[in-house]
C-alpha cells in the first residue's frame, strides 16, 4: 500500500527522539512537489501552535547569477555545480549539532531568481528540520556530505508528463513567456531531472503524488 499523507506525518514525527534534533530530506526532480510536501508537513505538524518543525530549502544555496556568469554556468542554472553544496552541508551539520541558538538559513526569491541570505530563522525549539532539494541523494562529492547529516531522505515520485506541465506553469508564473519556459524545461531542467531520477533507488521512502491532495500539488 502506498503511504497516505497521515502516514507521512507519523513517520516524520517519529524521527524525533529525546535529546535529538532530526533532519528529514525530501528529494525529487524539478517540479516534482518537494516544496509543497515540505510546506504541508511543516504546517500540519506545527498545527498545535508549537513551532517545533522548521522548513529549510536547499534553494537558498543557489549561486548568485553574477557568480554563475563569472563561472560560465548561468545557462545551466539548477545543475549540481551551480549550488554551494559544501555550504549547504555545513548548514545541515550546524543544525544537527543543535547548540541551543537560532540558526539563520538563506532563502530563495523566485521572482528575482536569487538567494537571500539570513532570511529563514531556525529557533532552538525546532526539533525536526525538513529540507528539500534536487540533489540530496546524489552520490558524488561534495553532495555526499549532505546525505550524511540527514536521518531519512524521501523521494517525490511524479508522472513525467504532469511534472513537466507543472514546471512550465511555474516558470510562466515567475516571468518566463511560454516558449522560453518550455525550452528551459525540456532542456536544462530535463537534464537535471534525468540525473535526479538516477538517485531514486537510494531513498528511504518513495512518496507518490497520491499522498498529497490534488488541489495542493506543485512545486
Amino acid at each position: 500500500m502506498p503511504p497516505t499523507f497521515d502516514d507521512l506525518l507519523e513517520r516524520a514525527a517519529c524521527l524525533v527522539r529525546p535529546g535529538h534534533r532530526a533532519l528529514l530530506g525530501i528529494a525529487g526532480g524539478p517540479g516534482a512537489g518537494k516544496s509543497t510536501l515540505a510546506e504541508r508537513l511543516t504546517r500540519a505538524l506545527n498545527g498545535d501552535g508549537r513551532p517545533w518543525v522548521a522548513h529549510v530549502p536547499m534553494d537558498g544555496f543557489h549561486l548568485a547569477d553574477v557568480e554563475l556568469d563569472r563561472l560560465g554556468r548561468r545557462g545551466r542554472k539548477g545543475a549540481p555545480d551551480t549550488f554551494d553544496a559544501a555550504g549547504y552541508a555545513a548548514l545541515l551539520k550546524r543544525l544537527r549539532d543543535d547548540e541551543d541558538e537560532t540558526v539563520y538559513a538563506p532563502g530563495f526569491e523566485r521572482r528575482l531568481e536569487q538567494p537571500v541570505a539570513g532570511s529563514i530563522p531556525v529557533p532552538p525549539t525546532a526539533r525536526l528540520i525538513v529540507t528539500e532539494g534536487n540533489y540530496l541523494l546524489l552520490d558524488e562529492a561534495p553532495w555526499t556530505r549532505v546525505r550524511s547529516h540527514l536521518d531519512e531522505v524521501w523521494f517525490c515520485d511524479l508522472d513525467e508528463t504532469e511534472r513537466v506541465r507543472r514546471l512550465v506553469a511555474r516558470h510562466e508564473e515567475f516571468g518566463k513567456d511560454h516558449d522560453t519556459a518550455v525550452a528551459w524545461v525540456l532542456g536544462t531542467d530535463r537534464r537535471n531531472a534525468d540525473l535526479v531520477a538516477t538517485t531514486r533507488c537510494h531513498a528511504d521512502l518513495v512518496v507518490p503524488d497520491s499522498a498529497m491532495p490534488r488541489a495542493e500539488a506543485g512545486a
